[in-house]
C-alpha cells in the first residue's frame, strides 16, 4: 500500500514567551485533524509539540504537496492562530507569513517534511522534530544515520546496505540541487555538508542492491529558510525530519545513535548563536534557558495500512542522560563567550538577523582609516 506521511509545522503562539505550546491549540489542531480523518481525508495523524512549535504528524493517500493536506494544514493553523490571539499568547501567527492559501503550503511560512513510498511488511519510521535552531541542525546525525559504518553497523555487517545510499542535498542560497553517492562520493558529501550555513541534506535514497527500492526516499528533512520567504530575521526555523528504519536502512538504534552527542548547532537566542543541541521527550521540549539550548524530540511510530500506531517518545530513554549533561556543561561554556564568536553566529549567517539594523544606524559614522 503507498502511503504519504507528512509533518508540517508552524509557531502559531509561545507560551510563555517562545517556551511551549498552549494546550487549547493543540486541542483545536486535534480537533480539526479528527473532522479530516472522519471525512477521509487522513487515515491517521498525531498532534505534537517541540518548544513553541505545533506539529501536525499526518498519514493519507493523496501524495506529496496534496492542495487538500496542505490546505488542511495551512486552515488549522490559521484557526490555532486565531486562539493564540484571543490568548495574546507571543507572536501569535509568527510563520503565517501570507494571508491567503494559494494552492501549496511551500513558501507560506511553515515548515514540511514528506515522503510517499510503498509501506513494507514492518514499517517503522521516526519523526524528527527540533526547536531553536535551522535546517542544517540535521546535516551530522543523517550523515552519521546513512553513512557512517562507526554509527550504522548495517553499513558494514548488512550485505543489503553495502550499496550505500544516495544523498540530495540543497545549496538553500542558489537554489540548486546535487546527488552525491556513498561510499564513493563520501569525502565530496562531507566538503558540502560540513559547511551547514548553506549545503543542507534534503533526502536520502538507498542504491541499487537494497531492499528498499531505490526510487523511495529512506529520509526526508525540512529546508524552508524563514528568512527567506521574509526577506528578514522573523525565526529559527526549527525544521522537522522523517527517517524510516529496519530491513535494508538502519536500525532504529542506529537511527537514535547521533543524538548521543550534543553537538553545535546555529539557532537558540534570537537565532544568532552556536549551541549544543539536546535530546529529549516531548515533556521536557520547553526550552526556557537563554530560549534554549536547541532541543530534539523523536517520536517513534509503526505503520499498519496508514495507521500510526504509537508514538513511542525514543529520547526520553535514560541512556541519553549522559547526553543531556553534557550538553548543559557545554551549553555553560558557550554562553560564556557572550556577544563574542563562536557562541554567536559568524558575520555572513548574522546578515539574516537583527544585525543589520544596527549597521544601518551607524553607517554615517564610519570613516576611513
Amino acid at each position: 500500500m503507498k502511503i504519504t506521511v507528512s509533518i508540517i509545522k508552524a509557531d502559531v503562539g509561545g507560551y510563555p514567551g517562545h517556551c511551549s505550546v498552549h494546550p487549547k491549540l493543540k486541542e483545536k489542531a486535534g480537533t480539526e485533524l479528527e473532522e479530516a480523518k472522519k471525512n477521509g481525508i487522513l487515515v491517521d495523524y498525531c498532534i505534537a509539540t517541540c518548544g513553541d512549535d505545533l506539529e501536525l504528524i499526518m498519514t493519507h493517500t493523496k501524495g506529496v504537496d496534496s492542495e487538500e493536506i496542505h490546505k488542511l494544514a495551512w486552515d488549522t493553523f490559521k484557526k490555532c492562530t486565531e486562539i493564540a490571539k484571543e490568548l495574546k499568547l507571543y507572536s501569535a501567527g509568527q510563520d503565517l507569513l501570507s494571508d491567503a492559501f494559494s494552492g501549496n503550503i511551500r513558501g507560506l511560512g511553515p515548515g514540511i517534511a514528506e515522503m510517499e513510498f510503498e509501506e513494507r511488511k514492518g514499517e517503522p519510521i521516526v519523526c524528527f522534530l527540533m526547536d531553536k535552531t535551522d535546517p542544517a541542525a540535521f546535516n551530522l546525525p543523517i550523515f552519521k544515520m546513512f553513512g557512517d559504518p562507526f554509527n550504522t553497523a548495517g553499513l558494514s555487517i548488512d550485505p543489503s546496505m553495502h550499496s550505500g545510499f544516495r544523498f540530495e542535498v540543497y545549496d538553500i542560497y542558489n537554489d540548486k540541487k546535487v546527488m552525491l553517492n556513498t561510499p564513493e562520493e563520501l569525502y565530496d558529501l562531507l566538503a558540502l555538508i560540513g559547511t551547514k550555513s548553506k549545503y543542507v541534506i534534503k533526502r536520502v535514497y538507498p542504491r541499487k542492491g537494497n531492499k528498499v527500492p531505490e526510487n523511495e526516499p529512506a529520509a526526508v528533512v525540512c529546508t524552508e529558510k524563514l528568512f527567506r520567504i521574509a526577506g528578514e530575521y522573523v525565526g529559527k526555523d526549527d525544521p522537522v525530519a522523517i527517517v524510516r528504519a529496519q530491513s535494508g536502512l538502519p536500525a532504529l538504534g542506529e537511527v537514535l545513535e547521533p543524538f548521543s552527542f550534543p553537538y553545535l548547532v546555529a539557532g537558540w537566542m534570537r537565532g544568532s548563536h552556536n549551541g549544543p543541541i539536546m535530546p529529549v521527550s516531548m515533556e521536557d521540549a520547553t526550552p526556557s534557558r537563554f530560549d534554549g539550548p536547541p532541543r530534539v524530540v523523536a517520536l517513534g511510530f509503526q505503520l499498519a495500512n496508514g495507521k500510526l500506531v504509537g508514538p513511542v517518545d525514543l529520547l526520553k530513554d535514560k541512556s541519553f542522560d549522559e547526553a543531556r549533561r553534557l550538553c548543559g556543561k557545554v551549553a555553560d561554556y558557550m554562553r560564556r563567550h557572550g556577544p563574542f564568536e563562536p557562541h554567536r553566529l559568524s558575520a555572513e549567517e548574522m546578515e539574516y538577523t537583527t544585525l543589520p539594523k544596527v549597521l544601518e544606524k551607524l553607517k554615517g559614522r564610519f570613516e576611513k582609516i
